[in-house]
Formats: C-alpha cells, sequence, structure tokens
C-alpha cells in the first residue's frame, strides 16, 4: 500500500510538472523574442551594431548560434552583438548574451553557474568581447544573483511579479499555486495558449515596459555602450623562444642535467603575446602561434576602437 502510494505521487509530480513546464516555456520563448530582443535591437540601433540570435536567418550560419572557445568548443548563445555583422558577414564579437525565465528559485545557483561558465572563457577568447552579460526574469535567488555579479558578468534582472503583473494587466494569468491540481494547471494553460495571440503578446510586451519605466531601458543601453567605449590604454606585444624539450627517462639523470643545464636554441619555437589594458582596468592577454595571428587580434582591437570612436564623437 505504502509503495503505491509512493507511485502515485511520483506520476502526479510528473503530470504536474509537464503543464507547469509547458507553460514554462511559452512565458520564456515570449520574454526572449518580445522583450530580449527588441531590447538588444535598441542596443545595436544605438551602436550601429548587428545582433545574431534565433530570430535572425543568416546565410553564414545554419541554425544555432555558435561560436568556439579557446578550447575549440562550439558554444550555442541566445545572442552574440558583433561588429561589421549582417545576415551575409559573420561580424567581430563585441558581446555575449544569456537569457531566460525562472518560475521558482530552485536550482538558481545552478543556472547562474552554467549561464555565467559559457560566457566567461569568451572574455578570454575574443579581445573585442567586451562585454558578457545575462537578463534574467523570474525567481533567481539573490546567491544565484551574486554570483553572476562576482564573476564580473552583467545582469538584467526582471523580478517574477513584475512579469505576473504585465500578464495579468492583459487578461492572463500565469500564477498559480504550487499544489494546483493538474487538472486546474492543465486547463489554466489551456486558457492561456487560446488567449496568447501576436496582439496579446505585444499588449504584454508594452505592459512591462510600462511597469520598469524607460530610464531602466535606457541604463541598460547605457552599460552595453560603457562597456565597448572602455578602450585600450596599453598594448604590450611579446616575442617568446623556447628551445626544444629536453626528456629523461629518470629523476636521476634531469637531476644530472640540471647541474650544468644546456638548452638547444638553435631552432627554437616561437610565439607571440598579445596583452591589453583597458581604461575600466581589465585586461586581455592571449598567446598565438604567428605573426599573422597576432596581426589578425589587433585588427580586431582596432575596427571596435576606430568604431567606438566615431560613434562618441
Amino acid at each position: 500500500m505504502k509503495v503505491g502510494c509512493g507511485l502515485k505521487d511520483k506520476v502526479m509530480v510528473n503530470r504536474n510538472a509537464s503543464s507547469g513546464h509547458k507553460l514554462g516555456q511559452l512565458i520564456g520563448d515570449w520574454y526572449e523574442e518580445y522583450f530580449v530582443f527588441p531590447l538588444l535591437q535598441q542596443v545595436v540601433k544605438k551602436l550601429r551594431l548587428f545582433v545574431d540570435s534565433r530570430f535572425i536567418t543568416r546565410t553564414v550560419r545554419n541554425g544555432k548560434v555558435l561560436w568556439d572557445d579557446l578550447d575549440g568548443n562550439s558554444v550555442d548563445f541566445d545572442y552574440v552583438l558583433e561588429l561589421d555583422g549582417s545576415e551575409n558577414k559573420v561580424g567581430i564579437p563585441v558581446a555575449f548574451i544569456e537569457c531566460f525565465w525562472r518560475r521558482g528559485t530552485r536550482h538558481s545557483k545552478d543556472k547562474a553557474r552554467d549561464d555565467s561558465g559559457k560566457l566567461m572563457p569568451m572574455r578570454e577568447t575574443y579581445p573585442t568581447a567586451r562585454f558578457l552579460g545575462i537578463v534574467a526574469a523570474g525567481d533567481f535567488s539573490r546567491p544565484a544573483r551574486a554570483l553572476v555579479r562576482s564573476r564580473k558578468i552583467d545582469l538584467f534582472y526582471v523580478p517574477k511579479e513584475k512579469i505576473i503583473t504585465a500578464f495579468s494587466e492583459c487578461g492572463l494569468i500565469i500564477d498559480y499555486p504550487d499544489r494546483l491540481a493538474e487538472s486546474k494547471k492543465a486547463a489554466l494553460v489551456e486558457t492561456f495558449v487560446a488567449l496568447f495571440t501576436t496582439e496579446k503578446k505585444k499588449a504584454v510586451q508594452k505592459a512591462l515596459h510600462r511597469l520598469l519605466g524607460q530610464a531602466t531601458i535606457t541604463s541598460y543601453v547605457d552599460r552595453v555602450k560603457a562597456s565597448l567605449s572602455a578602450l585600450p590604454q596599453e598594448i604590450r606585444l611579446a616575442l617568446r623562444q623556447d628551445s626544444m624539450p629536453v626528456c629523461f627517462e629518470s629523476v636521476a639523470s634531469a637531476t644530472a642535467f640540471l647541474q650544468a643545464p644546456k638548452f638547444e636554441m638553435t631552432s627554437p619555437l616561437e610565439s607571440y603575446l598579445y596583452q591589453i589594458t583597458y581604461s575600466d582596468g581589465s585586461e586581455f592577454e592571449q598567446s598565438v602561434s604567428s605573426l599573422e595571428e597576432l596581426k589578425m587580434l589587433h585588427a580586431q582591437i582596432e575596427r571596435l576602437t576606430l568604431h567606438m570612436n566615431r560613434l562618441c564623437s
């Protein structure tokens, strides 16, 4: 009897999760397309950039918005802002941004860790990636928000109550008790789907903008601009030459060699170090194996510097 009750409870939890997951996905998709995407369109319009996302059709990519990190891993992002990018041309990445909606605080810190973990390597990979951000909505716990900020990632946060209010003002109910019966939860979702037309989506967008205030939107645009406007104040270039490795089959032989070491430098391995210190105090450093790669890195920084100087003048 006890086992039977437990099985019934488990099935009920799974059924409850299905309706809740569907509603959460609908809200999350709306948030990404009707709030975050237009927000970033304001950013790129003012800063004369290009925003890549799943809502943009590009001939230069097929499907996901993928960028490689230093280790060669392809990482999928919600949005990437590019300098000189277009539907037919891949530009220089200057900002990487993730977004999400969360109904509850459960696993908030895991979400913060995962998304920030995706973003941080881009700072080390691309010298022009001056802005890393998360645009979050819903219940996102204080420790999770603190983790994001501690990793020097910008956070635009929309509290859950503002989302609920924006939908409610447009006649859409998205909030419900955690223990609501599945039949009632399914009915709520069915009603929501029937009412959630394109016109309603736009109405909720306007309501949320009003609840947040134009100053909040403007300040976000200004933060992105400020990050990209922190330009190089010092650039350091270095040529490194390393000898061919000397190999030993025992600790004793290595010890003997170190008594009078002699490294072969007739055909040294060369690498180049590119270091930048920006006006906001941040730094970038990358080692490359050829002069051409060094020139390529510097050319990207040069293009961003010229763009922001023209923009600000």
